[in-house]
This record gives structure tokens, C-alpha cells and sequence, in this order.
């Protein structure tokens, strides 16, 4: 348990912002499962419509941390092309 006043308010900002990190990383994963079903069911217009969206969630968490920027770029790059090859 944290002795210091400063520790204590440490770790009560920290609670807080494992929480803002725990939803972000859920939004983009959900995000990723979308994109994956309208892969799998072929659906290139939806996929099209769906991939700004996509990439602004994942530039989004990029910029806050949750995921390298070289991540969220390959990731991009590889569902472009899955899309490009419907």
C-alpha cells in the first residue's frame, strides 16, 4: 500500500486511466473483428465503406499509445490488400 500522499494520488490516476487504456484497446479490437467479418463474408462495399472508419480508430489508439503507429499502419496496409483482392 502506497505510505506518500503523492503515491496515494498515483494510484488512484493510474485506476483511472487503466480504465481509459481497457476501453480503447476493446474499441479497436472490436473494430478489427468487424473489418474481419466483412472480409470473410466477401462483402467488398461494405469493407470500402467500413475502412476509414477503421483507420481512424486505429491511427486513434495509435496516437494514445495503446498500439505502435508501425502497427496500426501494417494493419491498415494488410486489410487493404485482403480488400483489394476481393
Amino acid at each position: 500500500m502506497a505510505n506518500t500522499k503523492s503515491a496515494i494520488k498515483r494510484i488512484r490516476r493510474i485506476s483511472k486511466q487503466t480504465a481509459v487504456n481497457r476501453a480503447r484497446k476493446s474499441k479497436y479490437r472490436n473494430v478489427l473483428k468487424q473489418m474481419n467479418l466483412l472480409l470473410e463474408k466477401k462483402n467488398k462495399s461494405e469493407a470500402m465503406k467500413f475502412l476509414p472508419k477503421l483507420n481512424s480508430e486505429l491511427m486513434r489508439v495509435a496516437k494514445t499509445g495503446i498500439i505502435k503507429k508501425e502497427n496500426a499502419s501494417r494493419n491498415v496496409s494488410r486489410i487493404t490488400k485482403k480488400i483489394a483482392a476481393l
